[in-house]
């Protein structure tokens, strides 16, 4: 099927899963992507029975928390791997030589985009099947739509975010860091490990709404809370989230940098293997 496909649009495709396989020959990215949020909603789902989403309402543990950690593995799949790995890709002078390639540079980024969506929707189905099927999560068919355009705005604005990620960290080595520092804290404030209830710290509440993963969470748990009697969309979240990815958009664009920085071990590693070296 690809073959049949316009060029630039195979290569695309190509890379995309050149990219995947990349990720599977890293299983500690795989399991902090896929099998660290469903270990913890097993772990959740055991430990507690229902859920207070505030306004005296609960849910099932698992209605809650499905979606939340489905938001929680495309986040992960998006901004944190396309981050490290890209930040990580330009310090060992991968950039720099797939500028020499005949690969137009924007089919490179396509292909780590597309791979980071593609396993956020791999991890996103995985959470859900697991959800629906094991612990009886309920979604009605016709918010299955509003659901899949959240993930989509979703996934595209931390894909965004990912790649200013990789453009204002200063070294591959520090790009773990500085992404676990973003994501993890605000997981904890974004309604995705607990629910903040009606009355949380007021520093919580102004952290979790003036940052994109709690609006992105709202917007896809939406069309899951059994307690909505109106429509399951959430524009005004949707809109926030894009706007964090047009920022996103915008940091990477001006500040990406294909050449290794200053200092990188890996850049300096490569240049050395091609010096000649002394007979003994």
């Amino acid at each position: 099927m690809a073959d049949r496909l316009p060029s630039r649009l195979r290569l695309l495709v190509r890379q995309v899963g050149y990219q995947n396989r990349i990720f599977r020959r890293v299983p500690i990215a795989a399991f902090f992507t896929l099998a660290f949020p469903l270990m913890f909603l097993f772990l959740f789902a055991s430990i507690f029975d229902d859920v207070s989403i505030g306004g005296g309402r609960e849910v099932a543990a698992a209605q809650f928390y499905a979606p939340g950690l489905a938001v929680f593995a495309a986040a992960s799949a998006t901004y944190t791997n396309i981050g490290i790995s890209t930040a990580i890709s330009r310090d060992e002078g991968i950039l720099r030589r797939v500028r020499s390639t005949p690969l137009p540079p924007w089919v490179y980024l396509g292909g780590v985009v597309g791979s980071g969506v593609s396993i956020a929707a791999f991890g996103v189905a995985a959470m859900l099947a697991v959800g629906i099927g094991v612990y009886g999560v309920e979604v009605e068919l016709d918010a299955v739509l509003p659901a899949v355009v959240a993930f989509v705005v979703g996934v595209a604005s931390f894909a965004a975010l990912g790649l200013a990620l990789a453009a204002l960290a200063p070294t591959g080595q520090g790009a773990p860091a500085l992404a676990q520092a973003t994501i993890l804290p605000v997981a904890f404030v974004s309604d995705v490990f607990m629910p903040l209830g009606d009355d949380p710290a007021r520093w919580m509440e102004v952290l979790g709404d003036a940052l994109p993963l709690k609006s992105f969470v709202h917007a896809f748990f939406a069309p899951f809370d059994p307690f909505r009697t109106g429509s399951a969309w959430e524009p005004g979240h949707l809109l926030y989230v894009a706007a964090w990815g047009a920022f996103g958009a915008v940091v990477a664009a001006r500040r990406f940098r294909w050449e290794p920085s200053v200092g990188s071990t890996g850049g300096g590693r490569s240049r050395r293997s091609r010096r000649p070296q002394p007979a003994d």
